[in-house]
């Protein structure tokens, strides 16, 4: 009960306050704007660029992520609890700092541009920065650690016997991953496919350094409509709309998660 009421006052009713009943602004306007807004190309686009983007960095994080912790998990090297901890570490790290180290990277004047252009391969650094390409770098970044932990603690669940007797019955590494490890596994694979969605459609550091004002995502309009532009109606209809994406993404991840157990 104590983390249920702080839940509600900490969390639900801050929540619902902001989505429905900012300040100066009714309950009648915010529907009216996320029907504009909805029919606006402009804002149709950058919501597709959110979506598209975040599909993108899940996919790229699961299918980086799950061989990653399926090795750790299985290895036994005496050295896999330190490479657990390296490859979790970026968590611990400021997003911020993480981000930065994105603009060292990709600008102008950057390691992976002079690199391209000693190697004679452009004969003037390409610009990385403010572009998709940097947005999924930064985003893969930020949460494949995500990705590696919850894949790891489904794959450390699943006893490592199933695989021997699978091996011995004269099956393959591959075939045995994929009819037994990966569907005992399903259910960490959704819950990490949604937690890095959720994290790509709500991330505003990241879309907002490497992405500029070029490659508006939701939070990053989100903010300006709250902070420069003040208008609350149109912040609360674009925080609704990120709302919606995450709650029916996790709610088809549920389902997606049910039938991989049952089955």
């Amino acid at each position: 009960m104590p983390g249920l009421v702080l839940l509600l006052a900490g969390f639900l009713v801050p929540s619902v306050a902001m989505l429905f009943a900012p300040p100066d602004v009714s309950t009648s306007e915010i529907f009216a704007r996320l029907g504009e807004m909805l029919k606006d190309p402009y804002d149709l686009e950058v919501i597709g660029r959110t979506v598209g983007l975040a599909l993108v960095v899940t996919v790229i994080c699961v299918f980086l992520g799950f061989p990653i912790a399926y090795w750790l998990a299985r290895s036994r090297s005496r050295w896999s609890g330190v490479l657990l901890a390296v490859a979790i570490f970026p968590l611990m790290l400021s997003n911020v700092v993480r981000t930065f180290g994105w603009l060292v990277i990709l600008g102008s004047k950057g390691a992976l541009g002079q690199l391209l252009v000693s190697l004679g391969l452009v004969e003037t650094a390409p610009q990385l920065l403010y572009t998709k390409v940097a947005i999924v770098l930064g985003l893969t970044q930020l949460f494949l650690p995500l990705a590696i932990i919850s894949c790891y603690s489904a794959v450390a669940q699943v006893d490592p016997g199933l695989d021997d007797a699978s091996r011995g019955l004269g099956a393959s590494r591959i075939r045995t991953l994929w009819n037994i490890v990966i569907p005992l596994t399903m259910p960490g694979i959704v819950v990490a496919a949604t937690l890095v969605f959720a994290g790509s459609v709500t991330a505003y550091t990241t879309p907002y350094l490497l992405g500029g004002s070029s490659q508006r995502m939701l939070s990053t309009q989100l903010f300006t409509y709250a902070s420069t532009t003040v208008d609350w109606a149109s912040a609360s209809a674009t925080a609704l709309i990120m709302t919606v994406l995450v709650f029916l993404v996790s709610g088809l991840s549920s389902l997606m998660g049910r039938k991989g157990a049952t089955s």
